[in-house]
C-alpha cells in the first residue's frame, strides 16, 4: 500500500506541476494559485461536511496551518520557475525538497550515513549543471534555478508538516481543508498586495481567459490536494523513506509531459544536471 500511494503521489504531483506551469504562461502565477486552491477548498469543504471530519479537530491542525502558510510561497516560486523553464530542468530540481525531512531527522538526533553524504554532493553538482551553459551571464536561467530551490525548500516543509497533521483518513480530509483555506487566505493577501503595487491579477485577455481555464485550474488544485493526501497516507502506512523515494519520482512525470506535449529538448549538460539532482534526491531519501 505504501508503494501504491507513493507512486500515485508522483503521478499527481507531476501532472499538477505540468498543468500549473502551462497556466502561468498565460495567467499571473498568484491568480493560478488562488483560483486553483479556492476550487480545491470548495470540493474539500463538501467532503468534510459529508464525512463529519470536523469532529476530529485538534491541536495537530496547527501543522496544517503551517503547511498552508508555506505552500502558496512555494507554489508561486515553482510556477514562476516553470514558466521560465525548461520544465525538464526545473521539475527535477524541485524534488530536492526531500532535504527538509532529512534535516528534521538530523535535528532530532539522526546521523547521516554514507548514501546521504553522497546524495548531498550529487545534488549540489546537479544544481550547478542543471543551469547549463546559460547559467553564466543569463539572468533568466539563474533566476529559474533560484526560484526552484526556494520552492523545493517550501515543498519539503509542507511534506513534513502535513504528515503530522492527522492520523486518520477523515482527519486527513480536515487537515487538507484547513491547509487549503490557509493557502487561499495567504495567497489572496499576496495577490491583493501585488495589485496594490500595480501588479496584474488578470491576464491580458481579461476574466474570460480565467473562466476558460477553470477546468484546468480545478485539475491543478485537486491534483495537488490529492498528492498531499496520498503522500500522508503512504508515510503513515509504511517506512517514510520508501514513501519519500517513490514520491520524489514526480519530476519524471513532469519532464515526460513537457517532452511529449511541448517537445522540449534539453542540452546534454542540462539533462545530466537534472538527472544528477534526481539521483541525489533518491540517495538523500534512502540514506
Amino acid at each position: 500500500m505504501t508503494a501504491l500511494f507513493a507512486l500515485a503521489t508522483s503521478l499527481l504531483w507531476g501532472l499538477a506541476d505540468f498543468g500549473g506551469g502551462l497556466l502561468t504562461r498565460r495567467i499571473p502565477a498568484l491568480t493560478v494559485v488562488v483560483v486553483s486552491q479556492t476550487l480545491a477548498v470548495l470540493v474539500l469543504g463538501t467532503i468534510v461536511l459529508a464525512t463529519g471530519a470536523w469532529t476530529e479537530a485538534g491541536p495537530q491542525l496547527w501543522y496544517a496551518v503551517g503547511a498552508g502558510v508555506v505552500g502558496p510561497a512555494a507554489m508561486l516560486a515553482f510556477y514562476k520557475a516553470l514558466a521560465l523553464g525548461p520544465m525538464g530542468v526545473v521539475s527535477p530540481l524541485g524534488s530536492l525538497g526531500v532535504v527538509v525531512p532529512v534535516s528534521v531527522g538530523l535535528l532530532v538526533g539522526d546521523r547521516p550515513g554514507l548514501p546521504q553524504f553522497a546524495g548531498i554532493g550529487v545534488a549540489v553538482l546537479g544544481v550547478v549543471l542543471a543551469g547549463g551553459p546559460e547559467l553564466r551571464g543569463a539572468p533568466v536561467q539563474r533566476r529559474a534555478v533560484l526560484l526552484t530551490l526556494v520552492a523545493a525548500f517550501g515543498f519539503g516543509s509542507v511534506m513534513a508538516l502535513i504528515a503530522e497533521a492527522s492520523t486518520t483518513v477523515t482527519g486527513l480530509f480536515l487537515a487538507l481543508f484547513v491547509q487549503r483555506v490557509t493557502n487561499v487566505l495567504v495567497g489572496g493577501g499576496a495577490l491583493y498586495a501585488s495589485v496594490r503595487r500595480g501588479g496584474a491579477a488578470l491576464p491580458d485577455g481579461g476574466p474570460g481567459v480565467v473562466r476558460a481555464a477553470l477546468p484546468a485550474l480545478a485539475f491543478v488544485g485537486l491534483a495537488d490536494v490529492a498528492a498531499n493526501g496520498t503522500y500522508a497516507i503512504a508515510a503513515q502506512q509504511g517506512p517514510v523513506t520508501v514513501a519519500a523515494v517513490l514520491a520524489s519520482l514526480y519530476p519524471v512525470v513532469t519532464a515526460l509531459a513537457a517532452r511529449g506535449v511541448l517537445k522540449e529538448r534539453l542540452r546534454a549538460v542540462q539533462a545530466a544536471g537534472a538527472g544528477l539532482a534526481l539521483v541525489g534526491t533518491v540517495l538523500l531519501a534512502t540514506g
